[in-house]
């Protein structure tokens, strides 16, 4: 008898304990008591606020929030912002803080921002997990000041302009000039606070309009716009008959080195691949190479007259827009974007500026073709060249032999491209060929502005 009542007592206790053992860890593993506090994260801000744009505040819970306040603390105390209970609790929420009426009338340079999140979870005693998280912010109401020094006094379409500017604010964060979908970069000129930068108008398109653009870390934006004369020069249009010799020859024998015309046997369409895709490829490296704009202080920017080959006679312009047909039917299209000259064959090719050789290779439909930077964004192009005397990483000096001229790539006959290129737009070499043109629009540009920093 006792030894049944002593197996009933041990039963018992077996249940008891595994009910309870159970209980554990139905509460540890059951997401409804769940133990992950709700994560706070304050959006897309770097510890500057300008009480214009709302704040942005992210909050995440496993289980789900019921609840959530934040508080703006500064010299006059706390100030709720927002207090809220949720009736339908949510797993994430994007809280978009406005500042407290009046707030930009503020003169505190630093607050406090408090978010305390709770969310659904029935763990703590039933209390669910608490979050809290705060946030000090620097106050920056005031925008950038921007203020133009000097300019050139006129663009044309297809050409390239100069400006010089002033812009000071504590926390700058980004500084560039907008052009269409176009940024230009500016680089540190003389003296702290200001810039220079070298725009271009694309050839291709038939308007143009510049726009300093400054921000700081609060987000205060300054848009400043360049005064520059438009001159909406025009360029030629060229019909241009293809023909089955041109087809079957030229073309059929560049389509063997191009991997995007492999396996395509139809001529026009070997030449569409050419003259579209293969030339969009070529022109990305270029662009890619050209694009960089050194962020070093200068001082000065000394460009000479660009003439790279003796006596060479002008075989293609600039800007050309040049559409294809066959038997009168349209096939495809492109812009000449440089200066064909043509002497004798192999004629050395000098550069007149010197600079850093950034590319020296084959490219394309513009055969082997060395790119050098001449500074502030500025580079030139030789293509189609029978040989190379310079490396990727060489420095040049004036007047040195980069290459020969020749026929290699997208090539009839022998000459030379030559292409100038502003912060990856192609522009009229003609410009830059001139020596009064560098004298008005660059030179004398820099020598005026330096004379107003200095304050003569």
């Amino acid at each position: 008898m006792r030894n049944q009542r002593n197996n009933n007592s041990s039963f018992v206790t077996l249940l008891i304990m595994a009910l309870i053992v159970g209980g554990a860890l139905y509460v540890y593993f059951s997401a409804t008591f769940e133990r992950n506090k709700p994560v706070i994260t304050l959006q897309n801000n770097n510890g500057y606020w300008n009480l214009k744009k709302p704040l942005q505040i992210k909050i995440e819970d496993d289980s789900a929030i019921k609840a959530y306040t934040v508080v703006m603390q500064n010299g006059a105390g706390n100030t709720t912002l927002v207090n809220e209970q949720l009736l339908i609790p949510k797993k994430s929420l994007l809280l978009n803080i406005k500042p407290p009426r009046g707030a930009y009338a503020m003169k505190d340079k630093e607050i406090t921002i408090t978010v305390q999140a709770k969310d659904v979870s029935k763990w703590n005693f039933l209390k669910g997990n608490d979050a809290v998280k705060e946030y000090k912010l620097f106050i920056d109401k005031k925008r950038p000041q921007v203020n133009i020094i000097e300019n050139s006094y006129k663009i044309s379409r297809g050409g390239s302009a100069l400006v010089i500017f002033q812009a000071q604010d504590d926390n700058l964060k980004d500084l560039y000039i907008e052009s269409g979908k176009k940024h230009f970069l500016a680089e540190p000129f003389y003296k702290e606070g200001y810039y220079i930068a070298l725009l271009a108008w694309p050839v291709q398109n038939n308007s143009f309009r510049a726009t300093i653009i400054a921000t700081d870390e609060a987000g205060n934006v300054t848009r400043t716009y360049v005064p520059l004369y438009l001159k909406n020069r025009q360029y030629r249009v060229s019909k241009i008959t293809l023909s089955d010799k041109f087809l079957k020859g030229k073309i059929a024998n560049l389509a063997e080195d191009f991997e995007e015309t492999q396996g395509v046997e139809d001529p026009l369409e070997q030449f569409k691949i050419i003259n579209e895709d293969v030339r969009a490829k070529n022109n990305g490296l270029i662009h890619k190479y050209t694009s960089v704009v050194p962020q070093e202080m200068i001082s000065s920017f000394r460009i000479r007259r660009m003439y790279p080959l003796k006596n060479g006679a002008v075989v293609a312009r600039f800007g050309d827009h040049r559409k294809y047909y066959y038997h009168g039917k349209f096939i495809s299209e492109a812009y000449h974007l440089g200066l064909d000259l043509a002497s004798h064959a192999m004629a050395p090719v000098k550069t007149q500026n010197g600079g850093k050789v950034v590319f020296a290779d084959y490219n394309g439909i513009y055969g082997n073709s060395p790119i050098i930077s001449h500074g502030l964004g500025l580079y030139t192009v030789y293509g189609h060249c029978s040989s190379l005397n310079v490396a990727a990483g060489d420095e040049v000096a004036p007047n040195t032999v980069v290459a020969k001229s020749g026929k290699t790539g997208y090539a009839m006959g022998d000459h030379l491209h030559f292409g100038v290129l502003v912060q990856g737009v192609e522009v009229r070499p003609q410009e830059w060929m001139d020596k009064k043109w560098i004298k008005l629009n660059i030179s004398d540009i820099i020598k005026h502005a330096k004379k107003i920093i200095n304050g003569q």
